[in-house]
């Protein structure tokens, strides 16, 4: 059974042009929130006295939530409605908003990671799916440009901003690990209201389909999905590198403890991915710039420099941006409406991996050999990915 979704609403629509910002808005701030802990991650070491090790555990609690969303309920929106599941990932956000803010031993922690995780997996590629359909329906037959831009930019430009704002405010405030998130409740509970004042895209079919995991299951020409998933893998891996040790390895390696300056690091890189997407759509491009920033970051790494791992986060980060927006853009334009969000979904299945099984293993690494030597390998082994993936793409044009 297909799903009918609303692509050709009256032209020029205005409510749908408003309510492409309003998603827009409510796409920034909950990405923003998932990476509050991040520059707060040192503060809740020295509270609960764990190492760097169980701060991977942390981030991987993160990111199972997301993936374990994506797979059960990522794909749901196609038949469901866009706003119902933008209601229910929210209020998965702003319970776990309640758990950082009142529990903040280690196991309340894990709690509120991992409710944020499924909050992010269900919330990911409705909204990117949202936003395509809501500019459709402003815009019919105008290019993807203004979608392709702004929902990259939601995404990349609200994880950085998350943890701008915590490093600020943690840096500034009198109780750091509880104003954070007092601030982004509000902002969420505002974005609910956002959501009830967006138009909804799809019509809900009279009989439901019968319910199914996601799986891993991208519409569209295999080559151009298999590219578009290793490219995707690649870019977060930069992200969940920056997202998970990069504060700490800061604070202990590079002996700059700054809890603002923890927020700038990440915001740093998120916020040069942001602007490598609104520069640039061509892959290869992507490729050179991040394999280019992951040079930089090692050689910042191995001579313990905070202006070349800064550097190097800033020209990887602009990289990844590139290739994430491409596979975005890929898969959005090649899979058919009733399956936008199903093929979306499996593309953020697979880049959520890549944010989570790098920095697992790095964790791991760290246990038995120095974090500057882990790291090392990391840029390795990622730019032997980026790689074959070039590689791949180059055959596929041919």
């Amino acid at each position: 059974m297909t799903t009918a979704v609303l692509e050709r609403p009256r032209a020029g629509s205005t409510r749908h042009g408003r309510g492409f910002w309003l998603i827009a808005a409510v796409y920034l701030v909950a990405l923003a929130f998932s990476t509050v802990p991040t520059p707060l991650y040192p503060l809740y070491q020295r509270a609960d006295g764990f190492s760097a090790f169980v701060v991977t555990v942390v981030f991987a609690v993160y990111a199972v939530g997301v993936i374990t969303s994506l797979l059960l309920a990522g794909h749901i929106s196609d038949w469901t409605g866009r706003r119902r599941v933008l209601y229910a990932a929210l209020g998965l956000e702003i319970l776990a908003g309640v758990v950082f803010l009142t529990w903040t031993a280690l196991p309340g922690l894990i709690a509120a990671r991992f409710l944020t995780g499924l909050g992010v997996g269900m919330l990911t590629a409705t909204a990117t799916a949202y936003l395509l359909e809501l500019h459709k329906a402003h815009r019919p037959g105008a290019a993807g440009t203004r979608f392709e831009v702004v929902s990259s930019a939601a995404n990349l430009g609200g994880l950085g901003a998350g943890t701008l704002v915590a490093g600020a405010l943690a840096q500034f405030v009198t109780a750091p690990l509880r104003t954070p998130y007092v601030v982004f409740l509000v902002l969420l509970a505002l974005s609910v209201i956002a959501v009830a004042a967006a138009p909804e895209t799809v019509d809900t079919p009279a009989a439901r389909p019968k319910y199914r995991p996601q799986g891993v299951r991208i519409a569209g020409d295999r080559g151009a999905v298999v590219v578009a998933a290793l490219s995707s893998f690649a870019a977060f891996a930069v992200f969940g590198l920056f997202t998970s040790l990069a504060p700490g390895f800061v604070a202990g390696a590079l002996h700059h403890p700054s809890r603002l300056l923890a927020g700038v690091v990440v915001f740093v890189v998120f916020g040069a991915g942001a602007a490598g997407q609104a520069l640039s759509r061509r892959f290869t491009t992507g490729l050179i710039t991040q394999a280019t920033g992951l040079v930089v970051l090692a050689l910042g790494m191995a001579t313990t420099s905070l202006a070349g791992f800064l550097a190097g986060g800033m020209i990887a980060g602009a990289g990844a941006g590139i290739l994430f927006k491409s596979a975005v853009s890929t898969v959005a334009g090649g899979a058919p409406a009733a399956r936008r969000g199903e093929s979306l979904a499996g593309l953020f299945l697979i880049a959520y991996s890549g944010l989570v099984v790098p920095v697992l293993g790095l964790g791991l690494a760290g246990r038995y050999v120095a974090s500057t030597t882990s790291m090392l390998w990391f840029a390795g082994l990622l730019l032997a990915l980026l790689s074959g993936t070039a590689t791949l793409s180059w055959r596929r044009g041919r």
